[in-house]
């Protein structure tokens, strides 16, 4: 059943809140990722992984486009993508594409549950979604919306419901190649319950086996859910391996392009009142690999990458133009050993907890925020003030902001003078200006 187009077919892996750490490859002891760590060393291992805007709609926003969510209007949640935007979708139907969208959207004006409008729905063909899956359903119970806007009830673990249909697109007869997006809910909390639900039996494996360091040093609500989150995990690892299987028993490995990757990462109540839009690498951090023709080289990429690129990557992956208007670069000159002329740092844009924005480097964490800005309903701001700066080489964890200190000072600058350079690119020029 392999490819006859001489085109590649592409799956986008995509997780919801899902820590960098979490992974092997990253020094997790716990085994969970077995199938992941496998990708990650036979193919592209994107080793220092950044979103762009740690909550759930920018960030997809971002990957749907290509374009920093600020620029595109979608700097929350609650604020659906502009209708008349030009999506990965849209760029491999005119390619000749079959594409398709499982899981959850949350890039649409529905609420909590009905169907997103096919208008909404980012130029996808093929359509099994929700707008907020984590209120159309719990872990074993499942509803999506086909492309006539009628529920689907999914029976089993949901996690495992999304990956049989995704299954069953992967190896559907088709004369065209595809393009699927599948996006899990897991492992992100349950919203009406504050919990998080692993398959049964699953959260006590890994209740007090491990932490990271700065969940060992801050706790927040870790010691009650870290369990349960590392279960999910885990299962999403193994259904990792059932769509990895499918390629491989119906002759498409070799002619597929796989990322993996996830929205943003988890934090667990420590630096905010709950789980995600901070600065911090246990916000914005998280794992990401790629594999398929022209990617199985085993050498990681090592340089700091951001969600922007990858949209270029897997166009370009797929031997289709790149948008003048994506703000990325794809990553495939550096998989085949080109020169390497880009900055090493990535941006990242905060919003709803506090409007900032910050600038993340090999070393240096720095951040800054708008003292009294509307987080919720500004997208940029025209004055921002220093508000973090974490040194990465002796505090990885991110315990100590140094913003303050007297030996921070000769840092700061050159800091302040590269973040407003970045923001320059995507069209912001705010005064950054030393905190009172």
């Amino acid at each position: 059943m392999s490819s006859t187009t001489g085109r590649n077919n592409v799956i986008v892996f995509f997780t919801d809140q899902q820590r960098w750490d979490t992974a092997g490859v990253h020094g997790n002891p716990l085994g969970l990722t077995p199938n992941f760590d496998r990708m990650a060393e036979e193919g592209v291992h994107v080793e220092s992984s950044f979103t762009c805007q740690p909550v759930c709609a920018p960030s997809r926003a971002s990957l749907q486009t290509g374009r920093y969510p600020a620029q595109l209007g979608c700097f929350r949640n609650n604020i659906p993508l502009p209708e008349d935007t030009p999506t990965l979708a849209d760029h491999f139907n005119e390619a000749g594409y079959d594409t398709g969208y499982i899981g959850k959207w949350h890039l649409g004006d529905t609420d909590t549950a009905g169907p997103v409008r096919p208008e909404q729905r980012g130029g996808y063909r093929y359509w099994l979604a929700a707008n907020l899956l984590e209120f159309t359903s719990d872990a074993y119970e499942t509803t999506l919306y086909d492309g006539d806007g009628l529920a689907r009830e999914l029976s089993g673990y949901r996690a495992d419901a999304l990956t049989g249909a995704a299954v069953d697109f992967i190896t559907r007869e088709r004369d065209a190649p595809f393009f699927l997006f599948l996006s899990f809910l897991e492992p992100h909390h349950q919203n009406q319950r504050d919990d998080y639900p692993a398959p049964e039996g699953y959260s006590d494996r890994y209740q007090g086996a491990w932490a990271p360091g700065d969940l060992a040093a801050l706790g927040g609500n870790s010691a009650e859910h870290l369990g349960g989150y590392l279960g999910m995990v885990k299962r999403l690892d193994e259904c990792l391996g059932r769509v990895l299987a499918a390629l491989e028993e119906h002759g498409l490995a070799e002619d597929t392009v796989v990322l993996f990757t996830s929205d943003h990462g988890c934090h667990f109540k420590t630096r905010n009142d709950e789980y995600k839009r901070s600065c911090h690498d246990a916000s914005i951090r998280v794992p990401t690999a790629l594999r398929g023709p022209g990617l199985d080289t085993g050498r990681p990429i090592t340089r700091l990458v951001s969600h922007i690129d990858l949209p270029p990557t897997l166009l370009d992956a797929a031997g289709l133009a790149v948008p003048a208007d994506m703000a990325g670069r794809s990553l495939l000159p550096l998989v085949r050993g080109a020169p390497d002329d880009r900055p090493d740092d990535v941006l990242v844009q905060i919003s709803e907890s506090e409007l900032g924005r910050a600038l993340r480097t090999p070393r240096w964490k720095y951040g800054v925020v708008a003292p009294g800005a509307d987080a919720w309903d500004t997208p940029a701001a025209d004055r921002y003030v220093d508000a973090y700066l974490y040194d990465l080489d002796n505090d990885p964890h991110e315990l100590r902001n140094l913003v303050s200190a007297p030996e921070a000072a000769e840092v700061l600058g050159p800091l302040r003078e590269r973040l407003a350079q970045r923001l320059a690119e995507t069209g912001e020029y705010p005064e950054i200006a030393p905190a009172p």
